[in-house]
This record gives C-alpha cells, sequence and structure tokens, in this order.
C-alpha cells in the first residue's frame, strides 16, 4: 500500500529544512503541518517537539527534510540534509525536493519497515480552512478524521510565527503572524462585563418569579396558559446560557451559545423595527380604531350564523325544539360578548400602547402577545366549541353504550374490555327508548358542533402560523446558516480529492478539498430546541377525535390528562 503524505500548501514555497508533523502508523500516512528553517539546534528542536507533545497530546516529530533549491543545486545543504537523518531517527524518514518553481516534486522514504510502502500520493492541503473548520458525518478513526483532528489540535504549534524571537523558525499557516481582529478582541473584552449585569439580572428576575405570590394555584395556572409567558422564560433561559461565564466544552456547545445569540439579537432588532412602525404616524391609534369595529363585525356574523342555524340551514330539518334551545344559549353568549367589548373600547388604545412597548423584547415576544389577543378576542368561540363539542361527545358516549346493550354487550371498567351481559325486558325498553331519543337529536347537536369546531380550527390555525414564526425565531441556527453561506469550509460533510497534473517517475499529485456540509445537514445538526410542547396527535388520531368529540387543545397537555 503506498504512503500517503499530506502536505500543506502555505509550505510549498518555503526554504530548506526539516518537516514536523505526525505519522498514523494505523492508516500509513504523514501529515506535515510545518517545516524547520535554518539555523537550528538539533537538541533545542527536540525539546521544543516534547514540550508541543504535552500541550496537544499528539506524537509530533521530525518526519523528514525538505528541499527547495531555488537556484542551483547546493551540494553542501543536501549533504547536510542527508546527515539530519542519523540524528533524527523516525521511521519511516521522508525526503521531499522541490527544483525552483516546478510543480512536480520528488518524493523518497527511507527506512522503511516494508518496501511495498516506498510508493508515495502526495496530498495538498489548505491548512487553514483544515484547522478551523469542523468535521461532520464521517467515522471516528477514519484517515480523514486523524488529519483534521491532527490540524485541529496542533494550534501550540500555530501559535509560533516570525516576528518570535525564539531559536525557532517554521512556516506555516500563520507564520506571517497570527490571525486577529480588533473588532473581535473589543467584543471579547465588553463581553466580560456585560455577561455579569446580564447574569445578575437573570438571577433577580428568576427569584422574583420564584416567590410564593407568583408561583400559587391561580397565578401559575395563567402563566402555563398564556404564550407571552413561555416566550419569556425560553428568552430567560436563553440569556442566562449566554452570559454563562463557563467556557463551551465542544464545537456543538459553541455553536448553540453562537446561534443563540444571533438568535437573540436578529430577534431583538425586529422587534425594535416593529415598535419604530407603531408609534410612527399614529397607528397605535388606528390600530384601535380598526380592532373594535372588526370584534363587533364578527359577533354581528356569528349572530346571523346562529339565525341560520335556528332556521332550516341547507335545507335540513332539524329538532325545532333542541334548536331553538341551543340557538338562544348561544346568542345569549354573543350579546354577553358584545357588551364585554363595549365596556373596554375606552382604553383599547392605551393598552395597544403598552403593548407595543413589549416589541423591544423582540419580534418573538410580540407575537406571543398578539397570539394571546386573538385568544382572549376570539374566547366565545372558543366557549360554543367547548359546550358543542361536550354535548356532542355525551351524544356519542350514550349511543355507544347504548348500541352495546342491543347487542347483549357491556362495557367492564376494571379489565378493559367488553364483556357479554343478559339485560332483562325493562332494561332493554329503557335502553330502546333512550337510544330513539339520542339518535334523533344527533343531526341538530352534530350540525352546532360542526360549525364552532371550524371556527374553532380557524382560530387555532391562526393561532398555529404565528406559534410557529415564533419557533423559528427561537430554533433557526442562523449563525450556522451564515457561516455555511459565507464560508462553507467551516462545517465540512467530508473531502473530495482532485488529481493534477501528473509527470512519469514522480509521485501521484492529489488536492484535497472540503465538501461542505449541505443546509438540510446544518438544520439538523444545529437546530436549537424549542420550547413548543404542542400535543403531536397524527391525523388519523386528530380525526378520531374530531369524530368522537373530544377536545383539541392548542397548549400543552400534562401527561395524558385534559385541563
Amino acid at each position: 500500500m503506498a504512503v500517503k503524505i499530506f502536505f500543506p500548501t502555505c509550505c510549498s514555497a518555503a526554504e530548506s529544512g526539516l518537516l514536523i508533523g505526525r505519522w498514523i502508523s494505523e492508516h500509513r500516512s504523514a501529515v506535515v503541518l510545518a517545516t524547520l528553517h535554518f539555523p537550528f539546534i538539533p537538541g533545542q528542536v527536540k525539546q521544543y517537539l516534547a514540550r508541543l507533545q504535552q500541550s496537544t497530546g499528539l506524537s509530533l516529530s521530525v518526519l523528514g527534510t525538505w528541499s527547495h533549491q531555488k537556484a542551483e543545486k547546493d551540494e553542501k545543504m543536501q549533504s547536510f540534509l542527508d546527515d539530519l537523518s542519523s540524528i533524527f531517527s523516525h521511521r519511516p524518514w521522508l525526503r521531499i525536493s522541490r527544483e525552483g518553481s516546478s510543480k512536480f516534486w520528488g518524493c523518497s522514504i527511507d527506512r522503511c519497515d516494508n518496501e511495498d510502502q516506498k510508493e508515495v500520493v502526495l496530498v495538498y492541503y489548505d491548512e487553514r480552512k483544515l484547522m478551523l473548520s469542523e468535521l461532520h458525518s464521517v467515522t471516528e478513526n477514519s484517515e480523514i478524521a486523524s488529519v483534521f483532528a491532527t490540524v485541529a489540535k496542533s494550534r501550540p504549534l500555530f501559535a509560533t510565527h516570525k516576528y518570535d524571537e525564539g531559536p525557532i523558525k517554521l512556516t506555516h499557516w500563520q507564520s506571517e503572524g497570527v490571525e486577529a481582529s480588533i473588532i473581535v478582541e473589543l467584543v471579547k473584552q465588553a463581553s466580560v462585563p456585560v455577561c455579569a449585569v446580564l447574569s445578575f439580572l437573570v438571577s433577580l428576575l428568576t427569584s422574583v418569579c420564584n416567590l410564593r405570590v407568583l408561583s400559587g394555584k391561580p397565578l401559575s395556572f395563567l402563566w402555563n396558559k398564556l404564550s407571552t409567558s413561555e416566550q419569556l422564560g425560553k428568552r430567560l433561559e436563553d440569556i442566562r446560557l449566554v452570559s454563562s461565564a463557563e467556557r463551551a466544552k465542544d464545537h456543538i456547545q459553541f455553536m448553540r451559545k453562537s446561534n443563540t445569540v444571533v438568535s437573540i439579537l436578529l430577534d431583538m432588532a425586529l422587534g425594535i423595527l416593529l415598535m419604530s412602525w407603531l408609534y410612527r404616524e399614529n397607528r397605535i391609534s388606528q390600530l384601535a380604531d380598526t380592532l373594535m369595529p372588526v370584534a363587533d363585525h364578527v359577533a354581528v356574523e356569528l349572530q346571523g350564523l346562529l339565525q341560520w342555524l335556528m332556521g332550516a340551514p341547507a335545507g335540513l330539518k332539524m329538532n325545532r325544539a333542541l334548536d331553538e334551545v341551543l340557538g338562544r344559549f348561544f346568542l345569549y353568549h354573543i350579546h354577553l360578548w358584545i357588551s364585554y367589548i363595549r365596556l373596554m373600547s375606552p382604553f383599547i388604545e392605551v393598552i395597544l400602547w403598552y403593548i407595543g412597548l413589549s416589541a423591544c423584547l423582540g419580534l418573538s415576544v410580540a407575537l406571543s402577545i398578539l397570539s394571546d389577543i386573538i385568544a382572549l378576542l376570539t374566547f366565545h368561540i372558543y366557549c360554543f366549541y367547548v359546550y358543542g363539542a361536550r354535548l356532542y361527545c355525551f351524544k356519542m358516549h350514550g349511543l355507544s353504550s347504548l348500541w352495546r346493550l342491543f347487542r347483549g354487550k357491556k362495557w367492564n371498567v376494571l379489565r378493559q374490555r367488553v364483556d357479554s351481559c343478559s339485560y332483562d325486558l325493562d332494561q332493554l325498553f329503557l335502553g330502546t327508548l333512550l337510544f330513539t331519543i339520542l339518535l334523533f337529536l344527533l343531526p341538530t347537536t352534530a350540525l352546532y358542533y360542526l360549525v364552532f369546531t371550524l371556527l374553532r380550527l380557524l382560530v387555532v390555525l391562526v393561532q398555529g402560523v404565528i406559534h410557529l414564526i415564533v419557533d423559528l425565531l427561537n430554533t433557526l441556527p442562523l449563525y450556522a446558516m451564515v457561516l455555511r453561506l459565507c464560508r462553507s469550509y467551516r462545517l465540512a460533510a467530508g473531502v473530495k480529492f482532485r488529481m493534477l497534473e501528473q509527470q512519469t517517475g514522480k509521485p501521484l499529485r492529489l488536492l484535497m478539498q472540503i465538501n461542505p456540509l449541505p443546509f438540510s445537514g446544518v438544520l439538523k445538526s444545529y437546530m436549537l430546541p424549542s420550547n413548543q410542547c404542542c400535543p403531536k396527535d397524527s391525523w388519523g388520531s386528530l380525526c378520531r377525535k374530531l369524530f368522537i368529540g373530544e377536545l383539541i387543545y392548542p397548549w400543552k397537555q400534562k401527561g395524558n390528562k385534559q385541563d
């Protein structure tokens, strides 16, 4: 099997010297990290490599010699490089030479245990990109993963540049100077006091929220049902994560913190834009003037719908007495709702003015408040849905039980199964009478249930769209997606090899390039955790609940019980 030598492109123009890197014996590969130039003292080189091994945990060593003859061939330099093999006893010993600006290099291997390993494949790679990238979807012990890990763990080696006054002079991707940004350094310095202040504020708010007065039964029940309280709790957790003094343990935790910071900043920026739009050109007053007529119009339309149901809807013949009772019952609720709206109308503008200020906390908070306002404005529709569903569910369960009575069956509550049972004549007569009554009243109840269920589903659909937008603002890995778009090599899914121009008698030349992680992989790997905890029913389960009249709640359900 051929020996693969991974050579950094930044060292191709370096002066002659030693090759510093790592030999991966299980894959028979050599990863060259830097070239060491003359003059140097072999004892100091060995001490330097020993310090690097302690700091990186890698077995770094002198792999061989690098000869770059820019002019005429220097016999003395070549003889000196040959003598270095007796000082550094690495097995195998690599010899790589380049004449002038030639693309075709000479490579040979000495002190090789197996003669078959003298075939060489020269693989060029971009050391900077490998250093800054994170490899995904590759087996941990594979050759490519070992190469990436070797370059990533060699950060102390790359901290040495040509401006250092030490005896060791290296050429690598940062040999011209360590990459840095003044803006990044200023942000790092400013982040320490900012994180301290945020941690104090978060701890203060948490202690206030944990007071017995606020965590009591009525208020705790209300907080669990409001989307605004859930979103504020989510943002508190995000700020607590970001302001933590703990350093990110791994790449995943670092990306989570980065995505959370970008999510919070974008959310607040969009919220401030929304707030500036609302308070410009007296839009709050216009919104308040529009809201009340819309609420009155909805109430009037519901009254018209009930009047239509109390007649002969779509030519259907309903039970007159039950139809009249249900219609008057729902009309009375609409009358109460209209009175409530008229009572609140003088305060709507003031309420909207203060609600608009909450947009400075983020667009997601403003949308959560909008969802809660929609829930309050459509509370009468929710009441109609609950009344109709409970009545319809009661009749469906009654018909189901009476149908089992006709077949000589009954439901065994203890064993949770249907057992045989014998009934006397009176029980059968009473069951027949009740079954007939419920069966003939069912169409009227089912029609009211169907209409109010459709209205309820329409409201839930609007709230679902709002919650979907909020969930996207909370969970979308924006930092990772921007990183994938601008610097795709930072998130690597793997590598590809491109064959370069070849020459007879010279080693095979390949160029290793990074395959960026696809956007679907970015979303799968770095999607932030969501606080949306709606019951995830299948379509079959949802249709079954609608058919038998079970209530469908848009909020979290604790266990298997419904509130």
